[in-house]
């Protein structure tokens, strides 16, 4: 059992469930980071050289931020992740994969960044 690669050290299989669970907590911890109106502000002037932030385009992204976050998890864009730590047997995310996280909040950044 401690060399099955489906097995963590104390035993629980990882299942699907639990590695989509665990997307989900990753990617709601992103949005919610961004529902800070400064976080939100510094990012759009750091990545699209957007100085100022207007308070109705900012109720939009957090409206949409909120929308995400009782939203199912997008199996197809995070395919790639679910199969690495299937291979791998761990829970683990490599920092590698932060890009995926970004990409899916960067759909709704885009709409608002003009």
């Amino acid at each position: 059992m401690l060399n099955d690669p489906q097995h963590t050290a104390e035993g629980v299989k990882l299942t699907d469930e639990y590695r989509i669970d665990l997307i989900r907590k990753l990617r709601n911890d992103l949005a919610k980071y961004f529902l800070e109106d400064q976080n939100l502000i510094t990012y759009f002037s750091e990545q699209y050289n957007m100085k100022e932030l207007n308070n109705r385009r900012i109720e939009f992204i957090k409206k949409e931020l909120k929308e995400l976050l009782i939203a199912p998890v997008d199996l197809a864009h995070y395919a790639t992740l679910m199969l690495e730590m299937k291979q791998t047997g761990t829970a683990s995310i490599a920092s590698k994969n932060e890009k995926l996280f970004y990409e899916e909040l960067e759909r709704i950044f885009k709409r608002y960044a003009y």
